[in-house]
Order: structure tokens, then sequence, then C-alpha cells
């Protein structure tokens, strides 16, 4: 039988325990965004398969901790190193990045051609050398692949243009490799976490910054920055984690249970961002919360990334991942 519970930060973070009792078994999921959110849907849709799959003698029950509860997705990574308060989260990979810099390899700019290229690198399993990386280094266990949706710079005015383009203050994520190739196609990258992100647009600290539909809408980003350009400037990789930790506690019966539960649970996640991203583009558009500009040379700027590219792979020894994107058809 499966429970899920909805506990408070408090207990969450210490005030109670979380190892397996011999007749149950709890996990903890975390999710930055609320119920609407494809993270958060395929974190639930986890849970579900997860209880679906094993067989055992445990009662499994979840609880998931949405909308910041526990805080933001870096919390989480350092969370599941330890093995407390979050077993499970879907997070950007460069939040791992304490534990291994190759890993920043799969959120950098431009890596994918086009959504069916992303979708035949996760077949391919391109990142398999960092699973490896990470499970040995960090006891963080990767189960599966989510994302596929197209990130697109936004902000207070229409950035159509390498010359409109020139100067643009836009948040970056905290990986040196997003400042790099943002600074070369001759934006003004600022590092800003992303809960600051609707204040420092709204009081002039940065002009905007990139992301995709679904965050747009779950942030309300659109409110201060409702400048769409159609650029393509990345398309996301976000895998499901599993604490090791906590994965070595349980029993081989469990440990299989959440490997399968993992993988069905990215490629349903997966599905959502890819089938479901225009569409809500177009949503927020027709409700008149955005408006969308072409670009004029996106040629251009994949150019101008491609040499950061190859530099940055060589400096975190991630080539062989970089060559194996590329060779994907």
């Amino acid at each position: 039988m499966m429970n899920f519970r909805v506990l408070g930060a408090a207990a969450a973070l210490g005030l109670f325990s979380f190892t397996a009792q011999a007749d149950q078994i709890e996990l903890h999921g975390a999710s930055q965004f609320d119920d609407n959110h494809p993270y958060t849907k395929a974190l639930s849709k986890f849970a579900e398969l997860l209880d679906t799959y094993y067989e055992g003698e445990h009662e499994l029950s979840f609880v998931l901790h949405k909308s910041f509860e526990l805080g933001n997705e870096k919390d989480y990574v350092g969370f599941m190193n330890q093995g407390i308060s979050v077993d499970y989260a879907i997070v950007s990979p460069s939040h791992m990045s304490t534990f291994s810099r190759a890993v920043t390899i799969a959120d950098m700019p431009f890596l994918f051609r086009d959504v069916p290229h992303f979708e035949a690198s996760i077949a391919a399993d391109v990142f398999a050398p960092l699973e490896e990386e990470l499970k040995n280094k960090a006891g963080l266990l990767l189960l599966g692949y989510g994302g596929g949706e197209k990130r697109h710079l936004f902000g207070t005015k229409d950035l159509g243009s390498m010359e409109k383009l020139k100067g643009f203050r836009m948040r970056v994520q905290g990986s040196p490799i997003q400042t790099r190739i943002f600074s070369a196609i001759g934006a003004a990258p600022q590092v800003i976490a992303g809960g600051e992100v609707y204040s420092a647009i709204q009081t002039g600290v940065i002009d905007g910054g990139e992301n995709s539909a679904t965050t747009f809408e779950s942030l309300k980003w659109y409110e201060v920055g409702p400048e769409v350009t159609l650029t393509t400037v990345a398309i996301t990789v976000r895998p499901l984690v599993f604490s090791g930790k906590r994965f070595n506690e349980f029993d081989e019966e469990v440990q299989q249970a959440i490997v399968k539960a993992g993988a069905e649970a990215m490629a349903y996640e997966r599905a959502l961002e890819i089938n479901g991203d225009d569409a809500k583009l177009q949503q927020l558009v027709d409700e008149e919360k955005l408006r969308t500009h072409p670009f004029e040379d996106r040629a251009a700027m994949v150019a101008l990334a491609e040499p950061i590219k190859i530099e940055w792979a060589a400096e975190i020894g991630a080539t062989s991942i970089l060559e194996a994107i590329n060779a994907v058809k």
C-alpha cells in the first residue's frame, strides 16, 4: 500500500528518523515547483511506479516537498549526498558540480542540435561516464533523464538580432560555462539564484535571462520579463537523482524497483516537456502574458559558442562525452 503525506520543513530537516523500519519505508522527494510543473508530476509518477513494482513485505510511504519547502535544487543535492532530508529529486546537472566538474557539460548551452538530437543522445546513453563518477565520488545515483524543453532568451525587450543582444544583462546559472558562452555571444551574464530572478528584473539589476515556458509560468517571470526571443539557447537535461546512502539501506528487491521506476518516470517526464513545450509557450502568448520574437541569425550564436564548448569540455575532462553527443545522428 502506498501512503502520501505532507510534512513541515522543520520535521523534514531532522525532527524524525529517515531510516527504514522493519515494516515501513518512508521516502522523501523534493521539487522547487508546484503540482503543475513536469518535475513535480514526474516525482509523483516515480512514487506510483515504485509502489507498483515493489512487491515485497515493506509498506512504502512517500512525502513530496514542493515549492521550495526544503530550499532549492542545490540544497537537495547536498541533502542527498549526506543521506538526510531528501531521498530523490530532479535537479539541474550544474548543481552537482561540487562533486564532478564534468557534469556541467549536461547544462552546456547549444549542446544539442535540436530536440530529436537530444532524444537520440539520451537513448545512446551518452552521460554514462557522469553516472559512474557521481556514484563513486558523491553517492548520487542518476536513475534517468528528463528534460527536452527549449530554453529561450527572455526579458524586458526584444532580442531579435546579434546587435540587440550586445550588453544584455542576463541571469545565468552558477556554472562557468554559462558565463563564458553568453559572454562570447555578446551578452553580459550575471550569476543569480533562480528564486531571485523576479526581483532582479523588477529592480533593474538584470534585463532578463534564459529559460523555458514552464518556468516562465511557474515562477511568473512573464510579469517582469514578457518578451521572449525564440533562440533555443539550450535544451534541458534534468536527471532524477537518488541518494546513494539511502539506496544502500534497502534490500535488492527495493533497489531493483527504484531503478526500474526511475527510468520509466523520467521517460514520462521527457514526454511531458517535449509534447507540452510549444503548446505552453503559445498558451502564455494567447493569454497575453508573453510576446515572442524571432531571432535573425542563430547560426552566428552557435558558431561563436563552438570553440568555447570544445575548450570547456577539455578543461573538465568531458571531451569524450561532447564527441559522443556530436556523433549522434
